[in-house]
Parts: C-alpha cells; structure tokens; sequence
C-alpha cells in the first residue's frame, strides 16, 4: 500500500466545522487552541458558530481549514498512535492546502503555519480592490485547449490565467474581471460545456497577487523551517520535494502560480499510490481523485467514524 494525505483548501470550509472532534478528543481541542493562541482570537468559535460570512473572510478561511485539517493529523497520531510520516509516500495539498501539507510533513510550527495563513489571507485580499478581479471554473475543455480561450478573454490591461488546472476538464481561470465576464460569455464557442463565475473576493493565483507573493516573502524570513519528513508534491511543480528552502520558495511563487492538481494526480498514479486520503473539511480532493483515477482508492475523512475507520485501516 502507498498512501498520499492531500488537504483541501478554500471553498471546502462550512460552519460547525471541527465541533464533532473537539467534543470527543482532546488532542484535536489542543490544536484548536494554540491556533486561537497564535492569532489571538477565538476562531474555533466562527469555524464552529459562524456567522458563515465571518468564516468565508479569506483571512479566516485559510488558518480555519488548517487547523481542522491539523486536528485530525493530531488526533491520529495521539489517540491512535498513527504518524503520518510513517504512512505517507507523498503529502499536498490544493492552494492553501499545501501549507496544512507542509505543516504535516514537520516543515513548520502549527503556530507559524496559522500565522502565514493569516497573513497570507490578508495580503491576499488586500492585493485586488474588491470587484477588479474574479475566477471562473470552465468545464469540458483540457488545460491544453483552455489556452485560446484565455487568448481571446486577455489583452495588455486585461489580464486572464489559469489558476487551477484541476483535472481533464476542469480549469479554473482568474483575472481581471472584464477578462472572467467575457470568458463567461463566449467559452461555449471554445468547445466549454459550462463556464461559471466562482463566488470569490480576489483574483487567486493570478499576477494580481503579485503584492501578496512580496508579503509572504517577507514573512518566511522570519519563520524557522525544517526539511519535510514526508515528501511533498508542491502546487507549481507537480513533483514532489522535501528542501525546506525550496518549498518555502515554490510556496512563494504559488501565491501567483498555477495549482497543478491534475498534474499531481498523475505522479500519484505514475508512483503507483494505491490510497489516496483527504484530511480535513470536505470532499473536493477526493472527488477529483476518484475521477481522475478510478484504480486509486480515494476517500475523505473528517468526522470521527471516519477517522477511527482510517486507524483501523491503516
């Protein structure tokens, strides 16, 4: 068996997230707290009270997911003696994602790994004027094709990416959002079954982000990093790497870079993983595994059963 723990990122939160675990384990509890600790602030209480505009705030979506991610590695490993660098053949994870990833692997603190995300959300959000900027998901065309229709939306102001090449057919653009509104409108006549404008505040993965990429620059230079334990497959690469210099530099470039998930699942399937698990909110990663790979055991595990189900398992 060879086993790859990815972790989600933005759009999978929901309110009440990580109730269920901290109600039956303590070591999930401890996570939420040093994570309220290291932001002080109580966001144990809007991941699992809302308001869910309060929890969608990307300065709190992003730590948010982490730490519920983290909670289920930390319950794992002592309530059921299972560590993660035992069992994984490769650790990623989709955008924000790739920092509960290279959190797993022991590459940062928890507390550190809450407080780049924070600081990454904000930048983030403050990067765009709200409005400039949007994504849309285009269904039904390659990464390869995808490539005209970003032509035709872009010129020299209006800029338009692919942020997220998920898997065959399903490419998510950002952009200027006179580039996304005409990507909407015209992708049909590029062969797209379906082209939808996504419910997101900022340009993601896009060179708007540009600003946010020189914050988080800044700020990995006063963080303490260590090799991963486990290797991980970084967002820009699609291959995986445990240097921490070199994952704290494609970290860098990922604020602006195509997520490469399609390209992530297959090394998956090229190495011959045989599980794939999805630790955290959520069953986006999964789904898009069982898509991609129908031999690849893929699953999700969240709630308590399914991690006491996962123990036994593995």
């Amino acid at each position: 068996m060879k086993y790859a723990f990815v972790f989600p990122g933005q759009g999978s939160q929901f309110v009440g997230m990580g109730k269920e675990l901290a109600e039956n384990f303590v070591s999930a509890r401890d996570v939420f707290s040093e994570v309220n600790e290291s932001l002080s602030q109580d966001l144990f209480k809007i991941m699992t009270e809302g308001p869910d505009a309060e929890l969608t705030m990307t300065a709190n979506t992003q730590p948010a997911l982490m730490a519920f991610s983290m909670a289920i590695v930390n319950v794992l490993k002592k309530e059921f003696g299972i560590n993660l660098k035992d069992k994984a053949t490769y650790v990623a994870g989709h955008s924000l994602g790739e920092y509960s990833a290279a959190c797993a692997a022991g590459v940062f603190s928890l507390s550190d790994t809450a407080k780049l995300l924070r600081l990454r959300g904000e930048a983030m959000q403050s990067a765009v004027p709200f409005g400039v900027g949007g994504m849309a998901a285009v269904l039904g065309l390659s990464f390869q094709d995808v490539g005209a229709l970003i032509e035709a939306c872009s010129t020299d102001k209006d800029i338009c990416v692919a942020a997220n090449d998920n898997s065959d057919g399903q490419v998510v653009l950002s952009g200027s959002m006179t580039a996304i509104e005409k990507a909407v409108e015209i992708a049909s006549e590029f062969g797209a079954r379906k082209c939808v404008k996504l419910a997101v505040s900022a340009p993601f993965h896009s060179p708007f982000m540009a600003p946010a990429a020189d914050v988080m620059a800044r700020a990995f230079m006063n963080v303490v990093a260590n090799n991963a334990q486990i290797p991980l497959v970084a967002n820009v690469l699609a291959q995986p790497i445990t240097d921490h210099k070199e994952i704290i530099k494609h970290l860098i470039e990922q604020v602006t870079g195509t997520v490469r998930w399609r390209e992530t699942m297959t090394l998956f399937k090229e190495s011959n993983v045989t599980d794939l698990v999805e630790l955290g909110a959520g069953k986006v990663l999964s789904g898009i595994a069982k898509r991609s790979n129908k031999e690849m055991n893929s699953i999700s595990v969240g709630s308590v059963a399914e991690i006491e189900e996962l123990a036994n398992n593995l």
